[in-house]
C-alpha cells in the first residue's frame, strides 16, 4: 500500500473506480509551448470562437485554467484541432496578460463585476440625439468606466436628422473627447467613413443603451456581417435588444476591430475607486499635491480650486471632473 505525506489532499490522489494502484494525479501542468495564438471573437454557453491565423476555431476552456475567465478580446493559447471544421473542438490552455479590462456592474450597490471585454484601446459611447432622448448621466458613467479601464473615449452621436447636437456637445467639449455626429440617411448611403477614420489600427468597443443605433452603425462599418436591428418603443422610449452577445468584427481596410455589445440600461460603477478618476485629467492632477489627505475633490477645502484660480487649468475642466465624480456617488435614475 502506498503512503503519502501528511500534506497530501484529494487533488494529489485520485483513483479510478474499480482499479487499484492507479498513479496519483500530478500537479505539474504541460507548458503547451507549441500552442497557437488565438483571439477570442465571441463567447456562447461555454464555447469560444477564436481567430487562429485565418481560421475561425471553436474551443473550450481547458481544465487547468480553473475559474479564470475568458472574454471577447482575450489573446489566448490554443491547442488541439485547429482546422476550424464543423464539429471540431480545440482547447484554450492559456490566457495572455491583458493590456486593459473594461468592467461594469449591474448597479452601484452590486459588488459583482462583469468583464465586458479585454485588450480594447477605445470605448465608443453611442448616443442618439433623439428617439430615444440623450441620457447625459449614462454618458458620464461610461466615461468614468473608460478612464478607469485606461481606454480612450469616443463619443458618437447618431440620428442628427432628428435633433441638433450643439447642446450636448457643449457639455463635453471641456473634456477634450473626440466625437463624430452621424445621421440615419448618411449611414444608409454608406457614409460611415468619418467614423471609420477614428478606428484605424484600434480595438474599439461600441457601447450604448438600447435603440440608439449602435448595431446599425456597426452594420454600416462591417456591411458583410449584418446583425439584426430593432426599433424604439414609442411609449417607453426604450429600444429592443437586437444584439444579444458580444462580438468582435474585423474592420475592413483599417487593421482595427469593432466589438459590438448588447444594449444596456445601466452602467454600474461599484468597482471604480473615485480616486482614479483624476487620472483622466492630467492638467488638474498636479494641483492635487496640496489637497488634504483623502480629499474627494468635491470638498470646500480642495486645492484644485486654487489651482484653477491660478490659471493652471480651465474652470470647465474642474466642473467636468466633479460632475464625473458625482456620478460615482449617485444612481443614474436619481
Amino acid at each position: 500500500m502506498r503512503r503519502y505525506g501528511k500534506n497530501t489532499d484529494e487533488d494529489d490522489i485520485r483513483f479510478r473506480p474499480g482499479t487499484h494502484g492507479s498513479r496519483p494525479r500530478t500537479r505539474i501542468r504541460p507548458k503547451h509551448e507549441d500552442a497557437a495564438e488565438g483571439f477570442v471573437l465571441t463567447v456562447d454557453r461555454g464555447r469560444y470562437t477564436c481567430l487562429v491565423g485565418d481560421r475561425s476555431v471553436t474551443a473550450m476552456k481547458a481544465r487547468e485554467l480553473g475559474r479564470k475567465g475568458v472574454v471577447v478580446g482575450d489573446r489566448v493559447a490554443v491547442v488541439g484541432d485547429l482546422t476550424g471544421k464543423k464539429d471540431t473542438l480545440a482547447r484554450i490552455v492559456r490566457v495572455e496578460k491583458r493590456t486593459s479590462v473594461l468592467r461594469r456592474t449591474a448597479d452601484d450597490d452590486d459588488p459583482y463585476e462583469r468583464v465586458v471585454v479585454a485588450n480594447a484601446d477605445q470605448l465608443a459611447i453611442v448616443t442618439a440625439l433623439a428617439d430615444p432622448e440623450p441620457r447625459p448621466r449614462m454618458i458620464d458613467r461610461c466615461l468614468v468606466g473608460a478612464y478607469d479601464a485606461g481606454l480612450d473615449p469616443l463619443l458618437i452621436l447618431t440620428k442628427s436628422d432628428l435633433a441638433a447636437p450643439d447642446d450636448l456637445l457643449d457639455a463635453y467639449r471641456p473634456l477634450g473627447i473626440r466625437y463624430v455626429v452621424t445621421s440615419a440617411d448618411e449611414l444608409a448611403a454608406g457614409g460611415a467613413e468619418r467614423v471609420r477614420e477614428l478606428l484605424y489600427d484600434r480595438v474599439t468597443v461600441f457601447f450604448g443603451h438600447s435603440g440608439v443605433g449602435k448595431t446599425t452603425l456597426v452594420n454600416a462599418l462591417v456591411p458583410e456581417r449584418q446583425r439584426a436591428t430593432g426599433v424604439v418603443n414609442a411609449v417607453t422610449g426604450r429600444g429592443r435588444h437586437t444584439t444579444t452577445s458580444v462580438l468582435a468584427l474585423p474592420l475592413p481596410g483599417t487593421r482595427g476591430w469593432a466589438i459590438d455589445t448588447p444594449g444596456v440600461r445601466s452602467f454600474g460603477l461599484h468597482h471604480v475607486d473615485p480616486s482614479r478618476v483624476i487620472n483622466a485629467f492630467p492638467d488638474l492632477q498636479p494641483g492635487t499635491a496640496e489637497c488634504p489627505r483623502s480629499c474627494s475633490h468635491t470638498e470646500p477645502d480642495c486645492a484644485l480650486d486654487a489651482w484653477v484660480a491660478g490659471g493652471h487649468a480651465e474652470p470647465a475642466r474642474l466642473d467636468s471632473l466633479r460632475r464625473l465624480l458625482a456620478t460615482r456617488e449617485r444612481r443614474e435614475g436619481e
